[in-house]
Formats: structure tokens, C-alpha cells, sequence
């Protein structure tokens, strides 16, 4: 099966903070493409890689990084393709500058940011996979059973709670 996510994070150093967008990812069945690029140290490969992403086939591209964080800026100028921009948790401002330095694009060049830590790549995964459920309508059913099981999680909790 090909690709049809890539996650780029800025460093390797990364990857155990975007585990969650990889397992789940993983659960709903969509191919994930993982590299390291950035922004800053790699421009051109990162313009490269944006530029013939979707000639590659991906349909959606995902842009982990920390501290100054302009990957997903950056591979969103190259590309039309959705880019969702995960700001990575650490540094001196524990991930803010990276959330601020993601969601503050320049109107034109469009980059969906979720938000810091384990939910953000959680949620940068589901938002991916929402964008592809749009035409596939197995993915869409996988959606709906993974959201039944997080309310289930849910319901189970406040009755363990209660005592029931």
C-alpha cells in the first residue's frame, strides 16, 4: 500500500513525541510515509519533497517541529496539498513558540496547527484521516468506530466512578 500521509519532523528527536499520530495512523489503516527535514537546515530537500508530493501519490502531509517551527509553513508554500502542522512540546517555552510560530501564517499559505503534546499528534492523524474519509467511505466507517470506542472509554470511566 502506498502512502498517502507523510510525516515530516524536524528532527529524529521528535519521533517518540509523535508515536501517537504513527499508532493511530496505524489503527485506522492509512500509509504513512516518516522523514527528516528541516526547514531551516535542509530547505531545498523540504521544497523538493513538498513540490512532488502529490505527483508521489500523498494526499495529505503532516509537519512536526519545535522552537522556531516553520516546517509546515514552509512545506505548505510548496505544495496545495493539506498541510497540518504539529508544534512540538520542549525548549525554553515548552512548545508555545513552536505553537505560535505554527499557527501564524501569512494569509494565502494555509497550515491547519493542532495544539501541543500527545493530543496534538493525535489529533493531527485524525484530522488527516478525516480529510481522506471525505472520498473513502472504509476509512469513514473506520472513523466513526474509533470516535464510538473514545465515547465508550468515556462511559465506562464515569460508571467505574460511580460505582456501577
Amino acid at each position: 500500500m502506498s502512502a498517502r500521509v507523510a510525516l515530516l519532523m524536524g528532527s529524529n528527536s521528535d519521533l517518540p513525541k509523535l508515536q501517537g499520530c504513527l499508532d493511530t495512523l496505524k489503527n485506522l489503516g492509512v500509509a504513512c510515509e516518516v522523514r527528516v527535514m528541516s526547514a531551516h537546515r535542509t530547505p531545498e530537500i523540504v521544497s523538493e519533497f513538498a513540490s512532488q508530493a502529490e505527483q508521489r501519490g500523498l494526499e495529505v502531509i503532516i509537519a512536526a517541529a519545535g522552537g522556531a517551527a516553520h516546517l509546515a509553513g514552509v512545506v505548505a508554500a510548496h505544495t496545495i496539498l493539506p498541510v497540518i502542522g504539529i508544534p512540538v512540546e520542549g525548549g525554553a517555552l515548552n512548545g508555545l513558540d513552536a505553537l505560535l510560530s505554527t499557527v501564524q501564517m501569512p494569509g494565502g499559505i494555509a497550515v491547519a496547527t493542532v495544539g501541543i503534546g500527545s493530543g496534538g499528534a493525535t489529533n493531527a492523524a485524525l484530522l488527516a484521516a478525516q480529510i481522506l474519509a471525505r472520498k473513502d467511505p472504509a476509512l469513514r466507517e473506520k472513523l466513526l468506530e474509533d470516535r464510538a470506542k473514545r465515547r465508550q472509554k468515556v462511559v465506562e470511566a464515569d460508571q467505574e466512578l460511580r460505582g456501577r
